[in-house]
């Protein structure tokens, strides 16, 4: 039971002060200035209070939106900045609170984030993905946005190293069996949909991912690139 309280402290924190909201806005809107507004915020937040976990997450949890933006504007060195920059904030998370499954949820996905940035990392950052979110979901089994990141993951790792997109919408249908509300899954799995070339079913997720969040800008360019049949 404890576990499961503690794994929504974080959001619970960052819902009270509203932080979470702006940045989840400001990544649906593919808004980078107002992404980097609010880190340069953060940033003096986490110096001022170096033992306080939950402002290393919220700067973490901004990179990591940041970096998001960036892959999906093809902007590879400013997600590798961000990625890498919020790597170190999620690490101190993690460090002073090492039970919470949302902070280690987040610590996995930035360092997923910098793979598809250079290739090259993938072999320092692929463990350190796979682990974090591995424990994420440890934490909290119930997690869907655990799910969801390790479907990220699961769709990027190659089927030879034991990855592919039919794993990964495994973890989509999970994501949203917990969580039928959670948009990020339906988004992620018409991606991997789309690359089994099962167009009709990506767009069905795609709209169901607008139905429930029609501000993701991304989510609409997707379904524009994605043929009816």
């Amino acid at each position: 039971m404890r576990t499961l309280i503690t794994s929504g402290v974080a959001l619970l924190v960052l819902s009270a002060t509203g932080t979470a909201g702006e940045l989840e806005d400001a990544r649906d809107r593919q808004d980078r200035a107002a992404l980097e507004k609010k880190i340069a915020e953060l940033a003096v937040t986490a110096a001022r209070q170096p033992n306080q976990a939950e402002a290393h997450y919220s700067l973490a949890l901004a990179q990591s939106y940041l970096a998001e933006i960036a892959l999906e504007l093809r902007d590879k060195t400013l997600a590798k900045n961000s990625a890498e920059a919020g790597i170190k904030s999620a690490e101190r998370a993690t460090a002073l609170r090492p039970d919470l499954s949302e902070y280690q949820r987040v610590l996995g996905t930035l360092c997923g984030q910098v793979i598809p940035a250079n290739v090259l990392s993938g072999l320092r950052y692929g463990k350190c993905a796979q682990d974090a979110v591995a424990k994420a979901i440890k934490l909290d089994p119930k997690s869907s946005m655990a799910y969801v990141s390790r479907g990220v993951g699961n769709y990027y790792l190659p089927p030879a190293l034991g990855g592919g997109p039919e794993l990964a919408i495994k973890d989509f249908q999970r994501a949203i069996q917990l969580k039928p509300g959670n948009a990020e899954a339906y988004l992620w799995l018409g991606i991997a949909l789309r690359k089994l070339n099962r167009n009709a079913q990506a767009r069905e997720a795609f709209n169901k991912s607008l139905e429930l969040n029609p501000r993701r800008v991304w989510v609409r360019r997707q379904m524009e690139k994605t043929p009816a049949q």
